[in-house]
């Protein structure tokens, strides 16, 4: 029976700050106009409380902090710029490598969450659709079913016709990836980047992934092992 390796996308093929680095750039091109003022110095405010995990209702903030009167419906369509633009978002070489690699050994699926069109648009500057199977943009499914939904998983399994022991996860995001492919009796492989947005926190050992692997060019071998040791 054919093996299926799932990836997540964020934080676990790219540094997904790089994406925010993108649609930072975007938006204070935007509001450039509105402001007169210089592209790079509003990317240096939005960026600088971005990076201090001053996140939470930030293009708000920025704009109460420079004077400038907006609406709600202002704020939506900023919003919505940064979730449609095209990403500057390069594919590590690393990457690169093993999803090559991994292709001519294993099927290959995606799983990510995330807002429509951001993910498509990330897959279609990163160059990685050919790659897949099978893609699943969990926010089609529903906002329901991001992870910890075990859904989008099952839709994976089903179309491929697998069982749950002959796939495995890798992510990144230790409070909510492995649940689902945990719950279902799926392997399941954490890569953590140094520069991930999502930082680890303490969890239920229904949350832990089952190999954690430090580049993600040792995950050819943690699969080796981990298949190696499986009685299906």
């Amino acid at each position: 029976m054919t093996k299926c390796v799932i990836f997540d996308l964020d934080d676990t093929l790219y540094p997904e700050i790089d994406y925010c680095k993108s649609g930072m750039r975007e938006i204070s091109k935007i509001l450039s106009g509105s402001l007169n003022m210089a592209a790079e110095d509003i990317f240096d405010k939005l960026w600088s409380r971005f990076i201090a995990g001053d996140r939470e209702m930030l293009f708000n903030k920025v704009l109460d902090e420079l004077g400038y009167s907006y609406t709600s419906d202002f704020i939506t369509n900023l919003i919505m710029a940064y979730r449609e633009h095209k990403p500057d978002i390069t594919l590590p070489l690393e990457s690169e490598s093993v999803l090559r690699s991994l292709s001519g050994k294993y099927t290959l699926a995606l799983l990510s969450d995330g807002f429509i069109p951001s993910q498509p648009l990330k897959v279609e500057s990163l160059g990685i659709s050919n790659y897949f199977t099978e893609i699943v943009f969990t926010q089609t499914l529903g906002r329901e079913f991001w992870k910890p939904s075990t859904v989008g998983f099952e839709k994976i399994l089903t179309n491929l016709g697998i069982t749950p022991q002959m796939a495995v996860y890798v992510g990144d995001n230790i409070t909510k990836d492995f649940i689902a492919p945990n719950k279902l009796g799926m392997h399941s492989v954490q890569y953590s980047r140094p520069e991930k947005i999502h930082q680890d926190v303490e969890v239920s050992e229904a949350a832990m992934p089952e190999y954690k692997i430090a580049k993600l060019s040792e995950l050819e071998d943690c699969l080796n092992i981990m298949w190696g040791k499986s009685d299906v």
